[in-house]
């Protein structure tokens, strides 16, 4: 007598489930890899503010204290701060004391890396195609380029992805896993502490709520008007005590006074790159309009009438990705999110040729689901971990070597800055001004970085005064009285200290010339309100793109 013994199938075993990679898997592995080890290591750092954010951190360390009062500046200090990153330039202090900048550069390239493969896994819970997905995965990972930084708005992003997933899971009623919604307060315990995009929280529990009162007011099926009230409540319940959770940081309610101010400051938003219109010349925005065609596509061959919380949603991220760069990224993700299902949804796939394509996409969706719980990204990660904590060495061989880009920094000018032993405070630019921190303090301070919010209106209008060398220019700098000032080689207000009586260049080297003032020195008087009020004639941007 024979017996038939099944054997497993080498897709379903647990073996295979356990050491075969998830798409997910080999999405995070690809992005950690790029952003780590490969070309997008050096972009991370193209933004000096993470020396500030660094520096702040350690003195956190140093004196187990969160600031309430500046300590880099030359112009203003003393003078209170809202650090709202504290949290964030913590960790970054701890990281960079311990594995110096290429800790720093794989803690954003993970948290990137995490953020987009659960961007393509989320998108495969709701329903779409691996094949569909990964268009507009690519799709929104270069429109998201243009802020691919080592700040903390990469933890935001993350965040915001897991909210938007807990709430959308909650809103559709998928399974009962619904409780979820109710850690979202001690996320925002966090959230408030991390970064300013807490805002985008309420933001998106407003849209929900917004949903279900409209759901409660159009819908003719009693239940499901039930359901809406029932959601609502517990909406309702969530975004009260996150509100309350968002007023557990150092500085309370005034924090959110704070971030209402700088965000309502005509001024500030119409001068600050990131927060203008973006270049629709410029890649990411043009990847950012294909992915609204490919939304609109979504919509029309899926031929389904969408939720209001989908209209709510695509209307949000079309509207704010348009209307502001650094509101591209999120944008993009929630973009993909919801586009996602659509296809899935569309009957093309039925059609002639098509109808293998779907079938195909139909069995890499059942594998997708099924794989989960691998070693591969775990194991990458400790490795590259073990590579920081080795100066950027594995097995004895270099692979990582995090630094300032010396073609868009002033490398050369710091170092001689350094050898020279400077003490004397440093104008320069506002992009620049970070890096300088992360370089010379604390022997030395800056006239000026990119904390605007921190600044303020008046001073940023006499910056650009300066900046452009527009008239009254020297008697702002008699005003902060600089004595000290590092500028690109190539610049308006370099080419008029050249010929500036008072003034002589000390420095010159391909990216920054230094100038020191050569008589009547000023004793580098802090500022003190109010400024002076020199109107503008144009506006203008503070910088260029920094990505």
């Amino acid at each position: 007598m024979h017996t038939l013994v099944s054997t497993p199938d080498p897709v379903t075993s647990k073996a295979a489930r356990f050491l075969l990679p998830s798409i997910t898997d080999l999405i995070f592995i690809l992005l950690l890899i790029a952003f780590t080890y490969g070309t997008l290591s050096s972009r991370l750092l193209w933004d000096g503010d993470i020396g500030w954010h660094i520096r702040d951190g350690q003195n956190i360390i140093a004196a187990h204290a969160i600031p309430h009062a500046d300590a880099f500046s030359a112009t203003m200090g003393g003078k209170p701060w809202y650090a709202w990153e504290w949290l964030y330039d913590l960790g970054m202090g701890w990281i960079y004391s311990h594995l110096g900048l290429n800790g720093v550069v794989f803690f954003s390239g993970l948290v990137i890396a995490l953020t987009f493969a659960l961007v393509f896994r989320f998108s495969v819970l709701r329903g779409g195609t691996v094949t569909t997905i990964m268009v507009l995965l690519l799709t929104s990972i270069v429109a998201s380029s243009i802020h691919f930084l080592a700040r903390p708005h990469v933890i935001s992003w993350l965040i915001t992805v897991g909210w938007f997933s807990v709430l959308d899971s909650s809103y559709r009623g998928n399974g009962p896993r619904g409780y979820r919604i109710w850690w979202l307060p001690f996320v925002m315990l966090l959230w408030a502490n991390l970064h300013g995009g807490f805002v985008l929280g309420f933001v998106l529990l407003g849209v929900f709520l917004a949903a279900d009162f409209l759901k409660r007011l159009k819908c003719r099926d009693a239940g499901q008007r039930r359901r809406a009230s029932r959601h609502a409540r517990h909406l309702g319940v969530v975004f009260g005590v996150s509100a309350l959770a968002s007023l557990i940081n150092p500085y309370g309610y005034k924090l959110h006074v704070h971030v209402y101010q700088y965000l309502t400051n005509r001024f500030l938003m119409q001068h600050i790159d990131e927060f203008r219109r973006p270049n629709i010349h410029g890649l990411p925005m043009q990847f950012f309009l294909l992915l609204l065609v490919l939304t609109l596509v979504g919509i029309l061959a899926a031929r389904a009438k969408l939720g209001w919380a989908e209209w709510l949603v695509i209307l949000f991220s079309s509207g704010s990705g348009l209307y502001a760069a650094r509101n591209i990224p999120v944008a993009a993700m929630l973009l993909t999110m919801i586009a996602a299902p659509l296809f899935s949804r569309a009957s093309v796939g039925s059609w002639g040729p098509f109808s293998r394509l779907r079938a195909f996409s139909s069995r890499m969706d059942n594998l997708e689901i099924e794989l989960r719980w691998h070693p591969w990204p775990i194991l990458v990660v400790l490795l590259t971990t073990a590579s920081c904590f080795h100066q950027g060495t594995l097995f004895g061989t270099p692979v990582m070597n995090a630094h300032f880009d010396a073609t868009r920094f002033p490398v050369q000018a710091v170092d001689w800055l350094e050898q020279r032993g400077n003490r004397e405070p440093v104008f320069t630019l506002d992009s620049w001004g970070g890096y300088l921190i992360y370089r010379l303090y604390p022997g030395t301070k800056v006239f000026v970085d990119d904390r605007h919010d921190f600044y303020g209106e008046p001073f940023v209008r006499d910056y650009l005064q300066l900046l452009h060398v527009e008239p009254g220019w020297n008697q702002v700098l008699d005003q902060l009285g600089v004595n000290l000032i590092v500028v690109p080689a190539k610049s308006k207000l370099g080419d008029r200290l050249q010929q500036a009586p008072g003034w002589k260049p000390i420095h010159q080297d391909e990216v920054a010339n230094i100038f020191e003032r050569s008589r009547g020195r000023f004793p580098g008087a802090k500022y003190r309100d109010p400024w002076l009020r020199v109107d503008i004639g144009s506006l203008r941007a503070i910088s260029a793109y920094r990505c």
